[in-house]
């Protein structure tokens, strides 16, 4: 079987050699990514929406992509968005309850709990949860939503199917502060 752990500097395609010094270089997930150049660069304007310019702003976009790392299982993104969330003014307790039983939650996080399983589950946003969404954050943020998770899955399954490390400042933060 192949290795398709994070590329190293020196490792590094040529053809987006431009792209190290920004987001590309800076984690695990996109050093794997890497091994595709052309998908890699293809992805830039999608990331840089969905991560940057969501119209969801930084708190109910962390918990849109808390809950997607969640439901796939997937511990890097987990990980990676602890320390985010808490630096988007998640408190852990908050972050935490994103675990659980979307039942439980109200206001606002229900909701995009609500929206995250139910494309997570049936790949489909149901008439009355569009509403909501809608209600809540716009028909940008609708889009956004669904986006998200959609960005988020698909990294979810590259660093399940390549065993991505979680980088090493983050290992650090949450061993430092570690959470629940």
């Amino acid at each position: 079987m192949q290795d398709f752990m994070p590329l190293s500097d020196a490792d590094w395609p040529s053809q987006i050699a431009d792209m190290r010094g920004g987001f590309a270089g800076r984690l695990n997930v996109y050093r794997v990514m890497a091994h595709h150049p052309a998908l890699l660069r293809a992805w830039a304007d999608f990331r840089d929406h969905v991560v940057v310019k969501t119209s969801l702003g930084a708190e109910r976009s962390e918990v849109v992509i808390l809950r997607t790392g969640v439901r796939l299982q997937a511990e890097y993104e987990w990980a990676h968005h602890v320390v985010r969330g808490r630096a988007s003014g998640l408190s852990d307790a908050r972050i935490l309850s994103l675990r659980g039983d979307a039942a439980r939650l109200s206001g606002a996080d229900a909701i995009l709990v609500r929206a995250v399983d139910a494309l997570i589950d049936a790949a489909c946003l149901p008439a009355d949860l569009q509403a909501e969404l809608v209600d809540l954050v716009g028909v940008d943020g609708l889009f956004d939503v669904i986006a998200t998770v959609g960005l988020y899955r698909i990294l979810g399954c590259l660093v399940k199917s390549f065993d991505t490390p979680i980088d090493a400042d983050i290992a650090a933060a949450l061993a430092a502060q570690p959470i629940g």
